[in-house]
């Protein structure tokens, strides 16, 4: 389970923190952007860890699935469409476009290795239906925990994108200014 710890240092704690966007009004542009890019990020990481269980959690329904119709191909070979219908299958949830790659890509996969520590899903056809069950409780309840969090991460994200459209929208702030911004930094 995701827990957000109050004063933390972890991007997860500084995003959700309460006071991430208190005052979000009277900041300066750069810092509200600033935040929201963080926390986009933190939205990009969650997404991608919460892909990295969906696929288990398919690769262990599969397995169940075949188990109770007898005489079906074995996990192994039906991987690729396992893997291809969580890729392109229908979307779920509060999904966005993201132009950012995640972040920690390597120590997410570790987290979803380490949440059944000892089973291996190279070898599903070998575990007990116990073990498949237990397996995929746990990788069920990681998603629901990730996909909260990312909800609410999402919810800031949502919060510091109004702001910035608020200002544009008052006059607070420039195009012409993000521009030649923009110019200034790639020159």
């Amino acid at each position: 389970m995701i827990e957000v710890r109050p004063g933390g240092r972890r991007r997860i704690d500084r995003v959700l923190s309460p006071d991430y966007t208190a005052e979000i009004g009277a900041r300066s542009l750069a810092d509200v952007r600033e935040r929201r890019d963080e926390a986009a990020q933190e939205e990009t990481d969650l997404s991608y860890l919460r892909r990295l269980l969906h696929v288990r959690i398919d690769i262990v329904r599969a397995e169940q699935r075949r188990r109770a119709e007898t005489g079906s191909a074995s996990v192994v070979e039906q991987l690729v469409s396992i893997l291809a219908d969580n890729a392109v299958g229908p979307a779920t949830g509060s999904g966005r476009y993201q132009t950012m790659e995640p972040s920690r890509a390597e120590a997410h996969r570790r987290h979803v290795e380490a949440l059944v520590s000892d089973v291996d899903l190279s070898d599903v056809m070998s575990l007990s239906e116990s073990a498949l069950e237990t397996t995929l409780t746990a990788y069920t309840e990681e998603e629901d925990s990730v996909s909260a969090r990312r909800r609410e991460v999402q919810s800031v994200v949502d919060e510091l994108n109004a702001e910035i459209a608020r200002r544009y929208r008052e006059g607070a702030a420039s195009v012409d200014e993000l521009l030649a911004a923009e110019r200034d930094q790639s020159s």
